[in-house]
């Protein structure tokens, strides 16, 4: 599996192998299937690929406008959502969770969600969320498999903090495992995370380590090839992952 070579093993006496190999591949085709069975080159030619759209204002512009093409529909349904969140404790307990996540160049930023656990859910410490998690609440449920729990992610958008299309943001306690275990994973910190991803419509929910490796790739595929067009395609390809629900937790 092309992913064993990704993963930082002791018996590598350099890193660069490992990094060598990868950035091979993101080089050598423009799908994971072509990819490999290429492999050798040098990874220079990636960063030559890093084009000015990620960066630039175009980006930066698509953003608040599809954002609030998105929001303002999207309004009526998130108002019924914190009613009903609210209305579940009688006021008790937030409707809104902020999460921290690890956005452009490593900085930190608060993640906005409607909360969908309890609120003891990490009190045993940071985890993923598991299949038919006993923290998640009734309401949680439904707006966790229709992804209605990620739309006040919009306001991360406006506020430029977050783009719709990117990385998934990460958890620091999650980075600093990869970045131990992947070679090149804090790369995906280039560019803005993204409320949906390449990775995201094409892998779904991921827990095991190579899985956070063929995410990577896909991630660092996007740094690389991406544009305006590529956006538009992630965004309808997350259509149909919100109408079924799939990958959900």
């Amino acid at each position: 599996m092309f992913t064993d070579h990704l993963i930082k093993k002791r018996d590598y006496d350099s890193g660069n192998r490992v990094l060598n190999y990868f950035f091979s591949i993101l080089n050598a085709g423009s799908d994971i299937s072509e990819s490999q069975q290429k492999g050798g080159r040098s990874f220079c030619g990636l960063l030559h690929g890093w084009n000015n759209f990620l960066r630039g204002g175009a980006k930066r512009r698509f953003d608040i406008i599809m954002s609030l093409l998105i929001l303002l529909p999207a309004l009526p349904v998130m108002l019924l959502v914190m009613m009903a969140i609210w209305l579940s404790t009688f006021g008790r307990e937030p409707v809104f969770y902020r999460q921290q996540r690890v956005g452009l160049n490593g900085a930190s930023i608060d993640m906005i969600k409607f909360r969908s656990m309890r609120v003891d859910a990490e009190a045993g410490g940071v985890r993923t969320a598991a299949l038919h998690d006993r923290r998640v609440t009734r309401i949680g449920r439904f707006i966790r498999k229709s992804r209605i729990d990620e739309l006040p992610q919009l306001f991360n958008v406006l506020r430029g903090e977050m783009s719709l299309v990117g990385p998934r943001p990460e958890r620091p306690e999650f980075v600093m495992r990869y970045d131990r275990q992947i070679e090149g994973y804090t790369l995906r910190h280039s560019v803005k995370p993204g409320i949906t991803g390449w990775a995201q419509v094409s892998c779904g929910y991921g827990e095991t380590l190579e899985d956070a490796v063929i995410k990577l790739f896909y991630d660092l595929n996007y740094i690389r090839k991406g544009c305006l067009r590529l956006d538009l395609a992630i965004l309808l390809q997350t259509i149909p992952v919100v109408l079924t629900g799939r990958g959900a937790r």
